[in-house]
């Protein structure tokens, strides 16, 4: 079935900045291999999210073709690719985002624990609370303070909670926040650097308890003091909530991700070549397109 949508706009995937031409798949795979290594027999507990035969169209262009992917409880998956690949497109066909874009349709499935989340009936804003979305550029309420960020999202939807004080702290504290600003909740969340309101998002998003989390660049214009901080908070995060990070950085993907998809369009839409466990994805890809990407060769 193809399902057709039509509101609001598309983002386009940012530009990419190519790693340097010297850049090869060894110099990344150490970089991957420091991370635990993932037991194919032990899996953490938690929801599983997949992806069907999944299409995308912006009017007539066909954009992302055939996409199948599985996301398991407990574990980052980074998504890389050249600009214009359909990386973050695919993103938010994860949790229903894709249809806010006029002219936008897509095909396929894509099953939270089993359920469709496109089945028709589905309560959409519910989907979005399990599945949270942080976007490239941090975007606080700029007129809420810290603490009224945190918790805007259980008055939009409705979800009363007694012990919002103790929960505002623990998301902070799993954002990796709370020690810089539990002196000053009241003040507003603008008043905040550019790595810290990307980290306030984090914290609001986890407020509705999600069961997953997408990142869309999350660190593109932060410094690497932030970055590192945000990549740290992933990798927290990830003990408890699917993690999907759409990413330019090969060594970010090297770093923070346990899986990587690699995206590419070759004159038609943009299909997913390869995916694997990262260190292998860095160290001995099977598609030499993958290579030459992770190499700096094009992207």
């Amino acid at each position: 079935m193809i399902r057709l949508f039509n509101e609001n706009r598309y983002e386009r995937d940012a530009v990419s900045t190519p790693p340097n031409e010297g850049e090869i798949v060894s110099s990344l795979a150490s970089v991957a291999n420091r991370l635990p290594r993932i037991s194919n027999e032990v899996q953490a507990s938690g929801a599983d999210l997949e992806a069907r035969g999944v299409h995308a169209w912006f009017g007539s262009r066909h954009v992302l073709a055939d996409v199948n992917l599985s996301f398991p409880a407990g574990r980052v998956t980074a998504l890389i690719g050249p600009s214009g690949c359909g990386k973050s497109t695919f993103l938010r066909t994860l949790n229903r985002m894709h249809e806010f874009v006029p002219s936008a349709a897509m095909a396929g499935e894509v099953l939270l624990d089993g359920v469709d989340i496109y089945k028709q009936g589905t309560d959409v804003t519910k989907i979005r609370l399990k599945i949270g979305m942080v976007f490239q550029k941090p975007n606080p309420f700029p007129s809420m303070t810290i603490g009224e960020n945190v918790l805007s999202g259980l008055k939009l939807a409705q979800i009363k909670r007694s012990n919002k004080e103790d929960l505002m702290e623990e998301c902070l504290t799993r954002a990796g926040l709370w020690n810089e600003v539990k002196d000053r909740l009241n003040s507003h969340g603008g008043s905040l650097s550019g790595g810290q309101q990307q980290r306030l998002c984090i914290a609001r998003a986890l407020a509705v308890a999600p069961e997953v989390l997408l990142m869309d660049e999350p660190c593109s214009s932060l410094d690497p003091g932030s970055t590192l901080r945000i990549e740290e908070t992933i990798r927290q995060l990830s003990q408890s909530v699917i993690v999907v990070i759409v990413t330019h950085n090969m060594q970010q993907a090297a770093r923070v991700s346990d899986y990587t998809g690699f995206f590419l369009t070759e004159g038609g839409p943009g299909r997913l070549i390869e995916y694997a466990p990262t260190r292998e994805i860095f160290s001995r890809p099977k598609d030499e397109r993958t290579e030459a990407y992770v190499t700096g060769r094009f992207g």
